[in-house]
Formats: structure tokens, sequence, C-alpha cells
């Protein structure tokens, strides 16, 4: 079971939600003595709406841009820097290229363990325009991605709810116990009753996670069977009802919201919370089924 977190990312493009992301890090390093990167990747995204013959009387427009965002990020560490307390650091990096290809690289070559992304208030087309994917920089990673609005910025995270579904990853039961553990927290184990059958599946995936949690910590943990057809419907329900402030998923599709749009932008659970969610797709290796 991972004991701790050593190194934090969080992806900036210098709007306002990169506030929230940036202060929701911050907590977790100053809880966990960890590490703190803030990444910016300039993609030149720019460059094409110039006309071509305007572009190439432009020729250090790429580097005033990069020259720009250095100081926006060197601004940044200066604000943030005193922030972080117990033996943790704030690195500030500058990358050239593709953001989603970028941020996965460099999230492989310095071992990061959680990725923090800040949403907007207003996301409609955020998950159809933004650069970066959460679903799939998570799959792409294979690191927890958590997603925060100005909303979600709570002390601490008191309810973790953890949905299940008929196979669970180990990862994610090991991630809710040691973030409840350190936040002195209650997990929630949640799962869709399933009326047509005589014995629920859940009953007996519920079952094993429990006690998998109780071989690893002794916090406190409550189990729930939750009523209707859409797993991310009826935990985001669930969650608003208990006051969470933590709900972890997997970028499955059973944690899409339900409804026609939501089925063409893919909306996942994360989009449509304003309670703080990770994003683990983490389901490859070590799984635990109901028998």
């Amino acid at each position: 079971m991972p004991k701790t977190l050593y190194n934090i990312l969080v992806p900036v493009d210098f709007t306002a939600k990169n506030k929230w992301a940036i202060s929701k890090a911050i907590e977790l390093a100053n809880t966990f003595h960890c590490n703190v990167h803030l990444v910016h990747v300039s993609s030149g995204s720019l460059m094409p709406l110039l006309p071509l013959d305007m572009s190439m009387l432009m020729p250090s427009y790429d580097a005033a841009d990069m020259t720009n965002a250095r100081k926006k990020l060197e601004n940044l560490r200066d604000i943030y820097s005193n922030h972080i307390c117990g033996g943790g650091k704030l690195e500030i990096s500058l990358l050239k290229g593709n953001p989603s290809q970028q941020l996965a690289d460099y999230i492989q070559k310095f071992e990061m363990d959680l990725v923090v992304v800040g949403l907007a208030r207003f996301n409609l087309l955020h998950r159809v325009l933004s650069t970066v994917s959460i679903s799939r920089l998570a799959r792409k990673t294979n690191v927890p991605v958590l997603t925060i609005r100005s909303s979600g910025l709570v002390s601490h995270f008191k309810k973790i709810v953890l949905p299940l579904t008929d196979n669970l990853p180990l990862h994610r039961i090991k991630l809710a116990t040691m973030l409840a553990r350190s936040f002195k927290s209650t997990v929630y184990l949640v799962s869709l009753r399933d009326e047509q059958k005589e014995q629920n599946a859940a009953n007996g995936i519920m079952d094993t996670a429990l006690e998998v949690i109780q071989s690893l910590s002794t916090i406190p943990v409550q189990c729930f069977l939750l009523e209707g057809k859409n797993l991310a419907k009826s935990t985001l329900e669930f969650s608003k009802r208990i006051n969470a402030d933590l709900i972890m998923a997997n970028p499955l599709k059973e944690f899409h919201m339900p409804g026609w749009w939501n089925r063409i932008t893919r909306k996942l659970l994360s989009y449509g919370s304003r309670i703080p969610v990770i994003t683990d797709s983490r389901n490859n290796n070590e799984t635990i089924s109901a028998s």
C-alpha cells in the first residue's frame, strides 16, 4: 500500500481555474510533505491563426510567447512558494509541444503520484475543447487525476465515496485508504442494487472491498446499496446527500453521466460533480472480483 505522495503535478494555463488547483495541491503537499510541480505546455496554437506572410515576418513570436510564459510561471512560484511547509518544494517547468503528450512524458519521467486539474465554473465545452483530457491523461499515465472546482476547496477530505463496479482495482482501495488514514476520514463504499437478481453481486464485491480495507487500516467504513440505473448519477446524488468531500471514480462507461448529450460527449462524473473527483484508471493489473 502506498504510504504517501511524493510529487504532485498541476498543469497551468494561467487562467482562474489554476488557482483552486494549486491551492488544493499545496494543501495535499503540506499534509504529505511532498513536492508540487507547476507545468505549462506551450503548444504554439496561436501561430496557425496568423496569415502565412505575417508569420514569416514574425520569427520571434514563439520565443516571445515562451518568455512571457516563463515570467508567469516564475510569478506563480513567487506567490505560492511560501505556502508550502514541511519539507516540500514548488517546482516550475515550461515545456513545448503537444500538451497531452508533453504532460504524459513529464509525469512518467519525474514519477508523479497525482495530477490536480482545475475545472472552470462553467464548463459546458471544457471537456470538448480542453487540450488536456482528464480520462485520457489518467489512462495514458496510470496516475490518478484529481479535478477541483472553486466550490471544491474543502479543508480536508473527511468523507470519501468509493463507488464499486463488478471489478474493483486494488489501487483505488489503497489510495482511498491512504487518504482516509491521513485525513482521519470515513470511506463510504457504494454500489447499485440489482433488483432482478436474488443474490446481488454488489454485496459480494462490497464485502470483499471491506475486508481489504480492514486488512490495511482501522479507518471507519460504511457500506450502502444505492437505487437507480446509472452508477455515476446515483453516486453523485448520494455524495451530495451526505456532504461528501471526495469521490473516487474510474473513466469507464459506468461513470458516465446519463442523458443523450452526455453520451455524445462522454461526460464523466468528473465534469458533472461540484465535489472533487479522483479519476483513477488503474484497472488492468490487480483486481478483485465478487465470487
